[in-house]
């Protein structure tokens, strides 16, 4: 399921056939996620989830704010 090539900054990236099921859980419509480096980004909302180890973290719990991931995504 997970793709085992690294980018050239050692992060693991998600397969693409993963990433076209993987979806919000927060939002009753399951918007899908774009990958912005070690970050799953919604693409309706702008929510973030943690890729750790290349695995997606989508449990509620594990949301970043809009706001937060604003300032996640700036200062790359």
């Amino acid at each position: 399921m997970l793709h085992p090539r690294c980018l050239p900054q050692g992060r693991q990236v998600i397969d693409p056939d993963l990433l076209k099921i993987l979806a919000n859980p927060l939002e009753p419509d399951r918007p899908p996620l774009r990958e912005e480096g070690d970050y799953l980004v919604c693409t309706k909302t702008g929510v973030g989830f943690p890729v750790v180890g290349g695995i997606p973290h989508l449990l509620p719990e594990d949301a970043i704010p809009v706001e937060k991931m604003k300032e996640i995504l700036s200062a790359r």
